[in-house]
């Protein structure tokens, strides 16, 4: 009895034996991509086998660095391109192929899978792109993400492509979609990260008169209110920022109007909230009307009874009638409402809100009553002295 252990190794053996004579039955045409390991490297030409019994020649320039040192060694397994197929020689090349050429960029475009290119001029509309040594167009608006007017920073410089037209005359790329895509998982990332509440650094792009547009990742900007700038009033916000500074903002709020999101920012919410000046304190104007003192003051209101003189905004007393009578040069008939007239505080009730007025006193009158009520009854002087001051009166 045969151990199935046995017949495995056999099966093996047999199943490489057929690839390897069907392998070596095979021709490769010229385009097709080929591995093979370098058996010897010579001054012109290297050879390569391809498989059992078969072999390949490639220049040995193509493995030579800019210093003209090469780059293998006996032994590599190298990827090449088979480049003609005469008189049983295979030739080969590191380089491919225009056919390797037209088929990679077709998979790249079916593929939606990007390509290298290099920037080599700017023409009418747009730049010249080489892509695997062949020429592409890119529209100038497709080189970048923000506005570009010439394009001409660009030449020489090599990107990330993406094949938006394949035809046999030619093809045509953008570097902005890639751009907008990498720009696009950066923003969900952002996004998922910090959500409303967070603060973050940003850039300011733009001023405007109602707020400045803040970039908190490529792509993805905020708008900063005029009244979310500072806890103080802003006339206008180049008063405060200016564009490309770096500043620390608040995300309050995101939401999606027709498709486009918008993100509400804060800068003074960052910032701690200055304290208020304590409040001066409050000083009761009828506080300041003691009795005696002579003010000026306009009549708003005559009664009977007797006349409202108001000594300041919201601060009226009355000088009654009778406390009129004493003072001959004083007619209460003739006074009028608007006129000014000086009065004098005779009492001031706080609680109630009530200043009664009287006649401003004659000093000299008071000094000379004094007197006599001291003194007992008038003499002669005192007589002349009274009638001194009842002239001065008139």
């Amino acid at each position: 009895m045969t151990d199935s252990r046995d017949q495995e190794p056999a099966e093996d053996f047999s199943a490489l034996l057929g690839a390897s004579l069907e392998a070596s039955d095979s021709t490769p045409a010229v385009g097709d991509r080929v591995r093979g390991e370098l058996l010897a490297v010579g001054r012109e030409d290297s050879s390569v086998a391809l498989g059992p019994g078969r072999e390949g020649v490639v220049a040995t320039a193509d493995f030579r660095d800019a210093e003209g040192k090469v780059s293998v060694s006996a032994g590599d397994v190298l990827d090449l391109y088979v480049t003609s197929v005469r008189n049983g020689q295979v030739r080969l090349s590191a380089n491919p192929t225009d056919k390797n050429i037209a088929e990679d960029l077709k998979e790249a475009f079916e593929l939606r899978r990007p390509v290298e290119g290099r920037v080599v001029e700017v023409c009418k509309g747009g730049l010249r792109v080489s892509v695997k040594g062949k020429s592409a167009f890119c529209p100038i608006s497709q080189i970048d993400v923000k506005r570009t007017e010439t394009g001409a920073e660009h030449v020489g410089r090599t990107y990330a492509f993406l094949l938006t037209e394949l035809a046999e005359k030619g093809a045509v790329v953008s570097r902005r979609k890639l751009l907008e895509e990498e720009q696009g998982r950066a923003a969900d990332a952002f996004l998922a990260s910090n959500p409303d509440g967070s603060v973050v650094t940003g850039t300011v792009a733009r001023l405007e008169k109602f707020g400045a547009f803040v970039e908190l990742v490529p792509g993805v900007e905020g708008l900063a209110h005029v009244s979310e700038l500072a806890w103080s009033r802003v006339e206008s916000p180049s008063d405060l920022l200016s564009v490309g500074q770096s500043v620390s903002v608040k995300l309050l709020k995101r939401e999606t109007v027709e498709g486009r999101l918008k993100i509400a920012l804060s800068l003074k919410q960052v910032a701690e909230r200055p304290a208020r000046p304590a409040a001066p304190a409050v000083e009761d104007p009828w506080s300041k009307y003691a009795p005696g003192r002579v003010v000026e003051g306009k009549i708003t209101r005559k009664e009977p009874y007797g006349l409202f003189v108001q000594l300041e905004p919201g601060v009226v007393g009355l000088l009654h009638q009778s406390k009129t009578e004493d003072a001959p040069d004083f007619s209460f008939d003739r006074q009028k409402v608007g006129e000014t007239i000086s009065v004098q505080v005779a009492e001031v009730k706080l609680s109630e809100r009530r200043i009664s007025l009287e006649l401003p006193r004659d000093t000299g009158a008071e000094e000379w009553r004094k007197q006599q009520e001291e003194s007992g009854p008038p003499s002669a002087m005192a007589e002349l002295f009274k009638a001194a001051l009842e002239k001065k009166k008139r």
